[in-house]
Parts: structure tokens; C-alpha cells; sequence
């Protein structure tokens, strides 16, 4: 059960917000203090720098993400169903506007303005989800409900960045639909036999 929102948890989900909506420097402190109702010295006293925010933001971030894979693993037992549902996830977020992006997905595109702090998350953050997809993949093969040619590893990747792209898309066009045209096919080509 969630305690209380702090001041510094207000700040984070303002400055994931802005993130999302402008990129790493589409915001500054006084942005966030316009929202959050606070004076930039005491996002200051949560935060020295940006990139202390940012690095905090998206080490938050990721763990709110490996928990959802872990969640992923315990509800379901076939590793077609987990991509499903992962997919599933997204496209909801995309559909909503609740969280149209990732993250570590659009600060990666990011990386050459980025700090090495910032940069260290968010590659921490593709690691783990690759490793996660890997996983799944091998899994599915193993048990006969994935298909694909070449290593789980490379699929994987191919996978995250058709997630990625797919979002991009989506955001590209001002379609949430556009999201599911990309992902469905992907999703059934690798449930289907070659």
C-alpha cells in the first residue's frame, strides 16, 4: 500500500510528465514549480542538479517497470500471453494518454545531450527489458507457443524496437490506433509457425 505523496514524488511525476511531452530539455525547474505550486529552491533541496531529477526519474522508472515484467511472469504461465500482455499494456497507456511514451525509449534518442548519469539509466533500463524479452522468447520456443528464426536474443531486440517505433508512430501520426497496426502483426508472426 502507497503512503503519501511527498513533495519530491510530486516533483518526479511532474518532471515524467514534461519529460514525456518535450524531451530532456524541454523543461526546467521553474516549469515544475509552476505546476507543483513550489519555489525552484525546493525542488532544489530534492534535487541539486536536472540530471539528479532525470537519474532518479528514471531509476524509479525502472523499477516500476521490472516490476511489471515480474508481474508479467507470476500471471501468465505462457510466454505468448506475457508479449500479449505487455504489448497489451502499451497500447492501453498509447490509448489513454496515460503514459503515451516510454521513457527510456524517447531519452534514448536523447543520449547525445544526455548526462553519462542519465545515459547509465536508460541503458540500464533496455538491458533489463531486452533480458526480459530474451527470456520470454526462449521460453516460448521451448514450449512451442513463439516462433521465430535466429537467436531470442536478436528477436529481442527486434521486438523492443518494434514496441519503440510503434509508440513513435503513434505519437508521429496523433494515432493511438497506429500503435496496435504495428504490434499485431509482430505479435502474430511470432505465434505462427514458419
Amino acid at each position: 500500500m502507497a503512503g503519501p505523496s511527498t513533495t519530491s514524488d510530486e516533483i518526479l511525476r511532474c518532471a515524467r510528465s514534461l519529460l514525456i511531452e518535450g524531451g530532456y530539455n524541454g523543461f526546467s525547474y521553474a516549469d515544475i514549480a509552476k505546476v507543483v505550486g513550489i519555489r525552484n529552491a525546493s525542488i532544489h533541496h530534492h534535487f541539486p542538479s536536472k540530471s539528479d531529477l532525470v537519474r532518479t526519474l528514471i531509476a524509479r522508472y525502472r523499477e516500476e517497470a521490472e516490476a511489471g515484467l515480474a508481474h508479467l511472469e507470476r500471471q501468465f504461465t505462457n510466454p505468448a500471453d506475457r508479449l500479449r500482455a505487455y504489448v497489451s499494456y502499451w497500447q492501453a497507456c498509447i490509448a489513454d494518454a496515460s503514459a503515451p511514451f516510454c521513457v527510456c525509449a524517447l531519452l534514448a534518442s536523447q543520449i547525445p545531450v544526455l548526462p553519462e548519469e542519465v545515459i547509465l539509466e536508460v541503458r540500464a533500463h533496455f538491458r533489463t527489458l531486452s533480458a526480459w524479452l530474451s527470456s520470454v522468447l526462449e521460453s516460448g520456443a521451448r514450449q512451442g507457443s513463439l516462433h521465430f528464426t535466429g537467436t531470442a536474443k536478436a528477436e529481442a531486440e527486434a521486438f523492443m524496437a518494434s514496441v519503440h517505433g510503434a509508440m513513435l508512430s503513434a505519437r508521429a501520426y496523433g494515432d493511438a490506433k497506429m500503435f496496435g497496426v504495428i504490434t499485431h502483426p509482430l505479435l502474430e508472426r511470432l505465434a505462427t509457425r514458419h
